[in-house]
């Protein structure tokens, strides 16, 4: 539909004035995520919704017109899952930012779709308790987004994926109803598991408005160690020789010739040029034993360098606990 007149006044019937944008200058910023090279549409509103019921107004209002939503976080992600559409309503839930309860108890938060991961793990830090999925971009992207494109995290092997921390959700659905699945509770086996479905469904199955997730004591402050290799092989032989060990390092980086270049053009870190391959380790649980005994198992190769440290790793995520 080239005129969106009709859709304009169903939306602000039942949202508030500054809620609904048609700017293009502001739509036109909205129209994609941080993938560059994915396509994006032309939208027809950008929404703002900052309740439930209006989540539902909308969602009405764009099935009975035969619309397409567009459903967005932060825009953080890499995919082009929240790009817009032809004509299609991008739906912002990055007002609906609210932590609704912790619970130090039962581990739990209740948040809000646009709860930024930074603020969900500052908060629980006050009980000592972290959300442990940690998205490259945990200081900007949000829960929502999060739960929509299932994402992972640099510590996801020792520490899981956004899909092992939601418990339960509240979802608008294109009808307008409101679902709600899962559990606020650490066993929940009873029933279809519909929360799994829809963790990663990128909001093709509704709209998630609320999340019930777990939170974690919060892991102690991790060490790094630095190894440098002849080759990816060996670089890999090493990893292997880690994992078949015993050890669970909360993180491994491999990175080649080409990437490491790459860092240190931007970042001018002074990483050796020369190198073909640069792993990267970190551990939290006993750093200095578990680190000291991988960097043992990368000798073999031989790597040139393999450095433990003995303080916590500079480049380490500046989170509550120093931990990545």
């Amino acid at each position: 539909m080239s005129d969106h007149s009709d859709l304009l006044e169903r939306l602000r019937a039942g949202l508030p004035q500054d809620a609904v944008v048609v700017d293009p200058d502001v739509t036109d910023s909205y129209r994609h995520d941080m993938a560059g090279f994915c396509e994006a549409g032309i939208p027809a509103v950008l929404v703002f919704p900052d309740t439930v019921e209006q989540v539902q107004h909308i969602m009405r209002t764009a099935t009975e017109l035969r619309v397409p939503v567009v459903p967005q976080g932060a825009r953080t992600g890499l995919s082009g899952a929240a790009n817009a559409v032809d004509g299609c309503i991008l739906l912002s839930l990055v007002r609906m930012n609210r932590i609704l309860e912790l619970d130090p108890v039962n581990r739990i938060a209740v948040v809000e779709p646009g709860v930024v991961n930074a603020e969900l793990s500052r908060a629980a830090a006050k009980y000592r308790l972290s959300y442990l999925p940690d998205p490259s971009s945990w200081e900007t992207c949000t829960i929502g987004g999060n739960i929509g494109t299932g994402s992972g995290g640099l510590c996801c092997v020792k520490y899981g994926v956004t899909a092992e921390y939601v418990l339960g959700l509240d979802v608008v659905l294109a009808d307008g109803q409101l679902l709600r699945t899962g559990r606020r509770t650490a066993k929940g086996v009873a029933g279809y598991d519909l929360t799994r479905l829809l963790v990663g469904s990128e909001g093709s199955l509704g709209v998630v408005v609320g999340a019930v997730v777990a939170l974690k004591p919060t892991p102690p402050p991790q060490l790094a160690l630095a190894a440098e290799f002849p080759s990816t092989d060996a670089a890999c032989a090493a990893v292997c020789a880690v994992m078949e060990a015993g050890h669970t390092p909360s993180l491994m980086e491999l990175m080649d010739t080409v990437t490491v270049r790459a860092i240190n053009s931007l970042a001018q870190m002074g990483l050796p040029d020369s190198t073909a391959a640069l792993l990267v380790a970190f551990d939290s649980l006993d750093p200095a034993a578990d680190l000291a005994a991988a960097g043992e198992l990368c000798r073999p190769g031989p790597p040139r360098s393999s450095r433990p440290p003995t303080a916590p790793s500079p480049t380490c995520c500046s989170r509550p606990a120093d931990w990545c």
